[in-house]
C-alpha cells in the first residue's frame, strides 16, 4: 500500500469508530506498505483513559512481533498524536509518524491537549497536580539494582 493509502486506512478507522460510538481517531502501523496492526480510540468502551488508537496500534504490533521496538516501522495516526501518544510513539522507536488531522482541529471539537503541554513546561510544584518526592532514598534501590544488573536488557 502506499502513504496516501494507509493513511485513507487510519482516517477510515477513524470514522468507523465514530460510527461504533467511540472517539474519531484510528491509526496503523506498517512496513514497506504492509499494514502490521491497527488501532482505535477505546477510552470509553474500554473504561481505559490509555487506549487511545497509537498507543493500541502500538500494543498490538508489539504483540504480535513479539518486540518493544518497532524500529523500522511507521505509523500514520488520523490525527496529531497527544503527548501520551507522542511519548509512547518515541518509546517503541517508530521510524516515521505520519498524520491527518493537527492538535488544533481537534482542540476545536473539544480534544484539548494543550494543557498537558504547558503543565510539562511548569516545574512540578508549579503544576495543577499536586506532587511531592517521597521515600527518594527507598526508591533509588531499584535505580541501583538496575545499574549494578549484568544481564539487564537495555531499552
Amino acid at each position: 500500500m502506499t502513504k496516501d493509502e494507509l493513511m485513507k486506512r487510519a482516517i477510515q478507522l477513524s470514522i468507523e469508530n465514530v460510527e461504533n460510538g467511540g472517539g474519531p481517531f484510528g491509526a496503523v502501523i506498517a512496513k514497506d506498505g504492509e499494514i502490521i496492526a491497527e488501532g482505535v480510540n477505546r477510552v470509553t468502551s474500554s473504561c481505559d483513559p490509555t487506549a487511545h488508537a497509537e498507543v493500541s496500534a502500538i500494543r498490538m504490533a508489539c504483540s504480535k512481533l513479539g518486540t518493544f521496538d518497532l524500529s523500522g516501522y511507521e505509523i500514520f495516526t488520523s490525527c496529531e498524536p497527544c503527548p501520551m501518544c507522542l511519548g509512547a510513539i518515541y518509546w517503541a522507536h517508530l521510524d516515521r509518524m505520519y498524520y491527518g488531522n493537527t492538535k488544533t482541529d481537534a482542540k476545536n471539537i473539544g480534544f484539548d491537549d494543550s494543557f498537558i503541554y504547558d503543565e510539562l513546561e511548569l516545574k512540578p510544584q508549579d503544576r495543577k497536580l499536586p506532587s511531592e518526592i517521597l521515600l527518594h532514598r527507598e526508591a533509588l534501590k531499584a535505580f541501583q539494582a538496575w545499574t549494578d544488573k549484568t544481564d539487564k536488557i537495555e531499552y
